[in-house]
C-alpha cells in the first residue's frame, strides 16, 4: 500500500506539473486541465533588491572590474558597470578617439568609503612622429543602483580626467589657429604694447585671418568645451551656448607651432603720427586712407584702449556731410559752383526755422561761396525740390555709404535713413539721423579726390578674395571735378583755410560742427586730402571743426 501510494503521488505530481505548463502557455485546454488537477507548485517570491551603501568589498570589486575593462579597451563592458551607460560610452570613446589615447594604464590607489583613487597613464599618439604620455590622478565613486541594487560606478566626467566637466572633452589636435605676427605694409611688426590704440583691431584681424597665413598651429592635448558629444542636461546647455570648440585648459604640448605673418595696409610711421595728434585730448579719433586704392594707413583713437570710434563710431557728421549733399545737388542741376545760389539768414522747412552760424547771410553769392563759408540755408533751401529718399540713394550709389563694407575688421559703414519734412532738411547738413565716423568721412574725401569710391580695406583683398562693396553708380567726372574745386576753395579761402595753411600739394577740405543734445560744445569734424592721402577726424564736445579737428588732420596729412 505504501509503494502504490508513493507511485500515485508521483503520477499526481507529474500531472500537476503538466497542467501548470499548459496554463503558462495560455492554452484553454490547459486551463480546463488545471481546474481538474492540482494547483501546481508554489510560485517563488521575488528576491529583495539590496539597499544601502555598497560594502567595502563591493566597492573594491566594482572599481577593479571597471578599471580592468577600461584598460583592456573593452569600453562597452566598462560602460555597463556605470549608472549611465550611454554617457560613459560616449566619454570613454571620445577619450580614445578625440584625445588620441592609444592605450591607458590604470593603477588602483587608495580607497576611502565609496571612493577609489587611481592613476591614469595614457599613451597619446597624434601621428607617427608626435606622441606623449599623459599622467594624472583621479577617482571614481561606487554607488548602488536603485533599480537593480547592484554596485556600479557613478558616472561623471571626472572619471576620465579630474578637470573635465559636463559638455567638455579632451582632444589632441593642432591647437586652434596658428600664432600670428601682424605687420604693417612695410613689414614692421605691430604690437599692442607699442600701438595700444590698435589692440582690438589686431586681435580681430588675427582671429579672422590666422588660417590664411603661412603659420602652423602647435599640436596639443587640451580640454575644450562646446561641440562636445557628452550627454545630459548640463552638456546640452553647454552645446547650446558654445556651438564651436573653445579652449579650457592645455594638458600637454606635443609640438610648438610656427607664427604666420599677417600683412595689413597700415603704415606704422603714419599710425604713430596720427596717434600723437590726439594726445592730450579727452576724446578723439582719426582715419587716414589712400584715395587711389582705399587702403587704410592709420586708425587713431583716444583713449587708446577705449571704444574704437574711428571705425565703429556712429555720430552726426555735421557740415562735412555737405560734400555728399553738394554732389547730389550738382547731379540734379540744383547747384553749380559758379552759379548764384541763395544763402539767407533763415530758411523754414517742415515747420522748423534753420539758420547759419552767427546768422550770417551771403547776398548774391555763388554756390562755391556758400560751400566755402558752410552756409546751412544754401542746402536747406533746396529741400522743397527733393524727394525724401534722394539723399539716401545718392549717398549709397555715388559714395558707397551704408553698403556692407568688407574692410577686414569690424566697422560701422554709415547710415542715411529716409526721412521727411524738417528731419529730411536737417539731414542735408549732416544732422537729423545721418550717422558717420572718421572712416566713412575719410572715405568721402578720398572718393572726391580719386573720383571713384574704393571701399576702404585694412587687410588686402588678395589675402582672402572677399567681395568688396561697390558704389552702384559712382561719381560722374563732372561732379567729381566740381567737388574737388569746392573743397580746394574751402581749404584755400574758406572755413578750413587756417588749418590747411601749412599743407601744400593738391589739397581740399571741409569743416563741420555737429550739435549734440546734452553737450556744452559741438563735435568738431574735419575732412581733407593732400595728393594721395585723405583724412577724417572728429574731436567730440570741442567746438568748431576748423579750430579743433583741423590741426589734427593737417598734421597727419603733412606726416604722410
Amino acid at each position: 500500500m505504501a509503494l502504490i501510494g508513493a507511485a500515485c503521488a508521483v503520477v499526481v505530481g507529474a500531472a500537476g506539473v503538466g497542467a501548470y505548463a499548459l496554463v503558462s502557455g495560455g492554452d484553454d485546454a490547459g486551463a480546463q486541465s488545471r481546474t481538474a488537477g492540482s494547483a501546481g507548485p508554489a510560485e517563488k517570491k521575488p528576491e529583495a533588491v539590496p539597499t544601502g551603501p555598497p560594502s567595502a568589498a563591493e566597492v573594491r570589486t566594482t572599481a577593479r572590474e571597471f578599471l580592468a575593462a577600461w584598460q583592456s579597451g573593452d569600453l562597452a563592458a566598462a560602460s555597463s558597470l556605470t549608472d549611465d551607460k550611454k554617457a560613459a560610452a560616449t566619454a570613454l570613446k571620445s577619450f580614445r578617439n578625440d584625445a588620441k589615447a592609444e592605450s591607458v594604464t590604470l593603477t588602483e590607489g587608495t580607497r576611502q568609503d565609496d571612493e577609489v583613487r587611481y592613476e591614469v597613464s595614457a599613451a597619446i599618439r597624434y601621428d607617427e612622429e608626435l606622441d606623449t604620455t599623459l599622467d594624472y590622478n583621479t577617482s571614481l565613486t561606487v554607488v548602488r543602483d536603485t533599480r537593480t541594487g547592484r554596485p556600479v560606478v557613478k558616472w561623471q566626467p571626472t572619471v576620465v580626467h579630474p578637470k573635465l566637466k559636463a559638455g567638455q572633452r579632451i582632444v589632441t589636435d593642432a591647437a586652434g589657429d596658428p600664432e600670428v605676427t601682424t605687420v604693417d605694409r612695410n613689414g614692421t611688426e605691430l604690437t599692442k604694447e607699442e600701438f595700444p590704440e590698435l589692440g582690438a583691431i589686431l586681435d580681430d584681424v588675427r582671429k579672422r585671418y590666422a588660417d590664411k597665413t603661412d603659420g602652423t598651429a602647435g599640436v596639443e592635448t587640451r580640454i575644450v568645451t562646446g561641440g562636445a558629444d557628452a550627454e545630459g542636461a548640463e552638456a546640452a546647455e553647454a552645446k547650446k551656448e558654445d556651438k564651436e570648440d573653445k579652449d579650457v585648459a592645455t594638458l600637454s604640448v606635443l609640438s610648438k607651432g610656427t607664427p604666420g605673418e599677417l600683412r595689413t595696409t597700415l603704415d606704422a610711421k603714419l599710425q604713430k603720427a596720427a596717434q600723437r595728434q590726439l594726445a592730450g585730448k579727452a576724446k578723439g579719433s582719426a582715419v587716414a586712407i589712400r584715395p587711389s586704392t582705399g587702403e587704410i594707413l592709420a586708425v587713431a583713437n583716444t583713449p587708446a584702449t577705449g571704444f574704437n570710434s574711428a571705425l565703429r563710431g556712429s555720430l552726426a557728421p555735421g557740415s562735412t556731410w555737405k560734400v555728399v549733399t553738394s554732389g547730389m545737388l550738382i547731379d540734379k542741376g540744383l547747384a553749380k559752383s559758379a552759379a548764384q545760389h541763395p544763402c539767407p539768414k533763415y530758411f523754414t522747412y517742415g515747420g522748423w526755422r534753420f539758420q547759419n552760424l552767427d546768422k550770417f547771410e551771403i547776398k548774391g553769392g555763388t554756390f562755391a561761396q556758400s560751400f566755402a563759408a558752410s552756409c546751412n540755408t544754401a542746402f536747406i533751401s533746396q529741400a522743397p525740390d527733393l524727394k525724401n529718399d534722394d539723399l539716401t540713394a545718392y549717398a549709397r550709389d555715388a559714395f558707397g555709404l551704408g553698403l556692407d563694407w568688407q574692410v577686414g575688421t569690424g566697422t560701422f559703414d554709415g547710415a542715411v535713413p529716409v526721412q521727411s519734412d524738417a528731419q529730411m532738411a536737417a539731414s542735408l547738413i549732416g544732422q537729423g539721423a545721418v550717422r558717420m565716423n572718421p572712416l566713412t568721412m575719410a572715405s568721402v574725401a578720398a572718393t572726391v579726390k580719386d573720383g571713384t569710391f574704393r571701399q576702404p580695406v585694412i587687410v588686402p583683398q588678395s589675402l582672402d578674395n572677399r567681395t568688396l562693396a561697390r558704389a552702384p553708380r559712382g561719381l560722374s567726372a563732372t561732379t567729381a571735378a566740381e567737388l574737388r574745386a569746392l573743397m580746394k576753395q574751402t581749404a584755400v579761402g574758406g572755413t578750413a583755410a587756417e588749418a590747411m595753411a601749412p599743407v601744400g600739394g593738391d589739397k581740399g577740405a571741409k569743416t563741420g560742427s555737429a550739435e549734440v543734445d546734452g553737450q556744452d560744445k559741438p563735435n568738431a569734424w574735419f575732412i581733407a586730402y593732400k595728393d594721395d592721402l585723405a583724412v577724417g577726424a572728429v574731436i567730440p564736445n570741442s567746438g568748431h571743426g576748423g579750430k579743433n579737428a583741423g590741426p589734427v588732420v593737417a598734421a597727419i596729412l603733412n606726416a604722410g
